[in-house]
């Protein structure tokens, strides 16, 4: 762990109190030096440190993304993760599957301030803005007790969604399957894509990414996405920093994982279902449908019901859900 890394750990640990200089450089066997070049270089990346001449240092909560940060707010029985986060990056979805190429261990996580070609599902591209958004991706390898890729859009959707909950006073809902949206308007995306070994034809890698909107004010979004589209902070000022939202993200996700194979995880999917009840209207191999979205099974698929009472599956990737209107 570099120098930068250990002070700037030690003081998000001591906030909201100060720590004299001397402290910290007992504590990290460092010289006070040291120490004050750390913090000068901190505070050139945007992080808030107070001193005091006669208490010393205190970090005040900056919404700087820093593996620090996500790694303070990670449970214990959360597994260590690899962080890794970038001011910029093109696709943090490309960056994991370069992770996976090269070796890296499960539980990579990359974690982007900003990405400047962000894509969702079906090469969609979708608005990005530094300091205002969650862009971020993680290399897991398959767990043997699931195989189907709708599982792990449907455990993270649910994960978010828990966790958005839990720091905010609004309630989330769940566009089928990879959105999570708030009064009507989307303010997260997930993608997930398997990587299968060539020699077995096993699946050997699972990216799950996402791209959240932080505190995007709603004007900021280009115009013709302000009606579809907000953010967790469109108005207020944020309750919490991204680093805690990523950490309670992941210890849901790790939580529900850890409670396989019990299927609770998929009731809650269904109570926040954006489209159960509604009729919606989808192409499928070429050919329009409408219908009303009557279930969702116990492999995450979509039923739904047509005019002539026949019932549509729907799996993840087969289709793209073209417009969603109440039942009348």
């Amino acid at each position: 762990m570099s120098t930068k890394s250990q002070v700037l750990t030690l003081l998000m640990k001591q906030t909201p109190s100060f720590i004299s200089g001397e402290e910290m450089a007992q504590q990290l066997s460092l010289s006070r030096t040291a120490i004050w070049k750390a913090i000068n270089e901190l505070k050139k990346e945007g992080h808030l440190i107070s001193s005091s001449r006669n208490k010393g240092y205190r970090y005040d909560k900056s919404d700087v993304l820093s593996a620090e940060g996500i790694r303070l707010s990670l449970d214990s029985k959360t597994p260590k993760l690899s962080i890794t986060v970038l001011s910029a990056s093109e696709s943090t979805m490309k960056d994991a599957k370069l992770a996976a190429i090269n070796g890296e261990p499960e539980n990579t996580l990359i974690v982007a301030d900003i990405q400047e070609a962000p894509k969702g599902r079906f090469g969609r591209p979708f608005f990005s803005k530094a300091g205002s958004g969650i862009y971020m991706s993680m290399l897991l390898r398959p767990n043997q007790n699931f195989e189907e890729m709708a599982q792990y859009t449907i455990i993270m959707a649910v994960a978010i969604a828990r966790a958005m909950d839990d720091f905010t006073s609004v309630q989330t809902e769940i566009k089928w399957v990879n959105d999570i949206y708030i009064n009507g308007k989307k303010v997260c995306g997930i993608l997930s894509e398997a990587m299968s070994d060539v020699e077995s034809g096993q699946i050997s890698n699972v990216i799950i990414g996402m791209g959240i909107n932080f505190c995007l004010k709603q004007d900021e979004f280009p115009e013709e996405l302000r009606e579809k589209a907000t953010s967790l902070f469109p108005e207020k000022e944020p309750t919490m920093t991204r680093n805690e939202l990523i950490g309670a993200i992941w210890n849901q996700f790790y939580r529900i994982l850890n409670h396989l194979p019990d299927q609770n995880f998929l009731e809650e999917y269904r109570q926040k279902s954006f489209v159960l009840g509604k009729t919606v209207s989808f192409t499928q191999a070429g050919v329009n449908y409408e219908g009303i979205a009557t279930a969702i099974n116990e492999h995450g698929e979509l039923v739904v019901t047509l005019q002539d009472k026949t019932d549509k599956v729907l799996s993840s990737g087969e289709i793209s859900l073209s417009s969603i209107n109440p039942t009348i």
